[in-house]
This record gives C-alpha cells, sequence and structure tokens, in this order.
C-alpha cells in the first residue's frame, strides 16, 4: 500500500513537470534587437545586431518575438533566412527602419530587406523608409544611377502577416511578394512622391492565396501590380492614389509564362491616378492568360484611363512591333463601377487581334467625363453588358 502511494506520489510529480515544461514551451520567448548591440540614433550601423536578433529567434523552437524600441535604426541590405526551427517569428516595430542615405550603398544589390524561406513570419508596426529621393532625382537628371532595391522582398515564403506597415519613400519597389503562400497585409500604408520612378506600392507574382486589405498606397507607379504565375488574389478596401492604379500586368514579356487567374479587386477609390483597373500584355507570342478577375464597387476620382486593357504594350516600340500578343483574356467581370474620367475615353479595350478578349461582363457602369459624354473604345473584344452602362458599351 505505501509503494503505491509513492508510486502514485512520482507519477503526480512527472505530469506537473510535464505540464509545467509545455506551458513554457508554447510560450513566446521575445528578443530585443538593442540587447543585441542596435542603436536608435539613426546613425549606427544596426545591421548586424538585426541578423543577431533573428538568428537567435530562428533558431528558438519556441514562437519568438523580436522586438524594436522606438527610435531610428540604421540598416544596410539585410537577409532573413529560414529554415527556423519554429513556425512564428513576430517582428514588433516600434521604431523605425532607414535605408543608408547613400544611393550607392544598397542600390545594385535588388533588395533591401529580405525574407527567403521563412514559414510563419509576422510584422506588426513600424516604419520602413527607404530614403529614395536622391535616386529618383538622380534618374530623373539621366545620370548614372544604381538599378534601385526593393524595400521589402518575401521570397519562397508561406504563412505570412504584414499588419499596420508603413513603407515612405522606396527606391523602387516597396513591399515584393515573390513565390509566396498564404500572404495577408491589412493596413499597410505605402507612400511616395507621384513621379518618383518604379516605385511599385505592392507587387504579387508567382504566389497564391495573397489578400490586402483596408491599405492606403500613393505612389509614383501601380499601387498593386500583379505579374505572371498569380492566383486566388484578394484586394480589398484599398486608396489608391496618386500612381498608376492597380494593374494585372505587364504579362507576355516571355515567350513561356504562367497565367494570372481568380482574381478579385473591391472596394477600391482611384483619386488621379493614371490607370484605374488596368490588364496589359506585350504585343509579342506568350504562353500566358488572364482569367476569372472581378472588379467590383470601385470608385473613379479623375483617372485618366479607369478601365483598361492593353494587349499592345512594346515599350520604346523594341521588340513587339506589328506582333499579336499570346495572352489570353477571358471571363473578366466589371461590377458598379462609377466616377469620373479625366479623358474623354472612359473604358478601352485594345485586344489582341490574334487572341480577342472573350467574356467582358460590364454590370451597372458609370463614368462621366466633365460635362460631356464619356466615349467607350474596342477592339477585338467581346462580352456582354447590363444594368446602367455609361459610356455605352461597345462590346
Amino acid at each position: 500500500m505505501v509503494m503505491n502511494l509513492n508510486c502514485l506520489l512520482i507519477i503526480q510529480a512527472f505530469l506537473v513537470l510535464v505540464l509545467q515544461y509545455s506551458v513554457v514551451s508554447e510560450s513566446t520567448v521575445s528578443y530585443n534587437v538593442q540587447n543585441f548591440g542596435a542603436k536608435p540614433d539613426g546613425k549606427t550601423d544596426s545591421t548586424k545586431a538585426f541578423l543577431s536578433a533573428w538568428g537567435a529567434a530562428c533558431g528558438s523552437i519556441r514562437p519568438s518575438t523580436i522586438y524594436v524600441p522606438p527610435g531610428r535604426y540604421l540598416l544596410r541590405d539585410a537577409q532573413f533566412s529560414g529554415q527556423c526551427k519554429n513556425k512564428g517569428v513576430t517582428f514588433q516595430i516600434d521604431g523605425t527602419l532607414v535605408a543608408p542615405a547613400d544611393i550607392w550603398a544598397i542600390g545594385n544589390i535588388g533588395n533591401w530587406l529580405h525574407f527567403e524561406y521563412v514559414d510563419g513570419v509576422n510584422i506588426q508596426g513600424g516604419i520602413l523608409d527607404g530614403q529614395g529621393t536622391a535616386l529618383w532625382n538622380c534618374k530623373r537628371a539621366g545620370k548614372r544611377c544604381p538599378t534601385g532595391a526593393t524595400t521589402l522582398r518575401f521570397t519562397n515564403s508561406k504563412n505570412i502577416m504584414i499588419r499596420g506597415l508603413t513603407s515612405v519613400n522606396s527606391q523602387m519597389f516597396h513591399i515584393v511578394i515573390n513565390g509566396c503562400r498564404n500572404v495577408k497585409m491589412s493596413g499597410v500604408n505605402i507612400q511616395a512622391s507621384g513621379n518618383s520612378p518604379n516605385t511599385d506600392g505592392i507587387h504579387v507574382q508567382l504566389s497564391s492565396s495573397v489578400t490586402i486589405l483596408n491599405s492606403k498606397i500613393s505612389t509614383g507607379d501601380d499601387c498593386v501590380s500583379i505579374g505572371a504565375g498569380t492566383t486566388n488574389l484578394w484586394i480589398e478596401n484599398v486608396l489608391c492614389g496618386p500612381g498608376h492604379g492597380i494593374s494585372i500586368g505587364s504579362l507576355g514579356k516571355d515567350l513561356q509564362e504562367p497565367g494570372v487567374q481568380n482574381v478579385t479587386v473591391k472596394t477600391v477609390t482611384f483619386t488621379g491616378t493614371q490607370n484605374g483597373a488596368r490588364i496589359k500584355s506585350w504585343g509579342r507570342p506568350s504562353s500566358g492568360f488572364v482569367r476569372n478577375v472581378l472588379f467590383q464597387h470601385i470608385t473613379m476620382v479623375n483617372v485618366k484611363n479607369p478601365i483598361v486593357i492593353d494587349q499592345n504594350y512594346c515599350p520604346n516600340k523594341k521588340n513587339c512591333p506589328g506582333q499579336n500578343s499570346g495572352v489570353k483574356i477571358s471571363d473578366i467581370s466589371y461590377e458598379d463601377i462609377h466616377g469620373s474620367s479625366a479623358t474623354k475615353i472612359a473604358v478601352q479595350f485594345d485586344c489582341s487581334k490574334k487572341n480577342p478578349c472573350s467574356r467582358i461582363k460590364l454590370d451597372n457602369v458609370k463614368l462621366t467625363y466633365g460635362n460631356q459624354p464619356s466615349r467607350a473604345s474596342c477592339d477585338n473584344a467581346g462580352g456582354t453588358a447590363s444594368g446602367e452602362i455609361v459610356p455605352a458599351s461597345c462590346l
């Protein structure tokens, strides 16, 4: 009887230890970048400190938080690589990460902050300052300049969350999602001058199940650009402008290219943009396609090209004059699109003669042009129109 009681007590003690260990194992461990040597003065290079904090968080078996306190932290190019031992690393940023002012410091590297082969990374809050103004000025002046760096890039990664992040003055693209799966961005604020070159807000390519919600994008290029191989993309409640609108493409640059499908763009306001809802492809052969796209509940405010499909994209008239786009565009719906056009042609479908656009659907589209009637222009485009349609459908 005594032996049985002792055994019971030992078993109970063991279970308590197991339970305590399980609770500890599931809790989150925090790493403050300042404890690794980061300085919040905006002058001291803190790249090594951030990478050391990442190494500790990535190497932990427990979910980890990398904490960035208030202040300005100078970083050169930083590569945050997996494979991590846990699937939950959070960057809690209460400060500002600052790129070097020297345009040559990161200008030809391609990326400033790059995450690759990561799973479960969560970026919360913070400001990323790309300090791109000097590079823009260099390019506009026609001087010898570096290409420029993307501010934040995720490559070959999955289960990514970006929430409440602000990106300002990127040298080139602000955020790039490349070869990723299950990415959610919410409350993102992107800011750059309306005449800043190649400063796309968010670029998505070769990725699936990407969601962009409740964000504001003001830039010098596309607010969101959608590249080849994008599937199941959802964009909702976005303010776009200045910029070039939300663009699928340009596609068809390569002969062999994956297509774009299952894209939803809804509850978006375009203000003073060059384009609104745009699809564009190079005028040359390609295996690419665009299908199952919905533009819904869209407001246009003085937009130059509110609705446009351009399959004759041929910059500088090189390597494509006289050719037909091979990109097949079909099942594109425009529902509840209203507002004002800054040009007389508010709807333009300039499709490929060899591969005409098919099954385009217009439903309750009303776009005005000052005190004059707006116009629609169609080439090689077929589809249907229903509800109130202004300008009159040319399909």
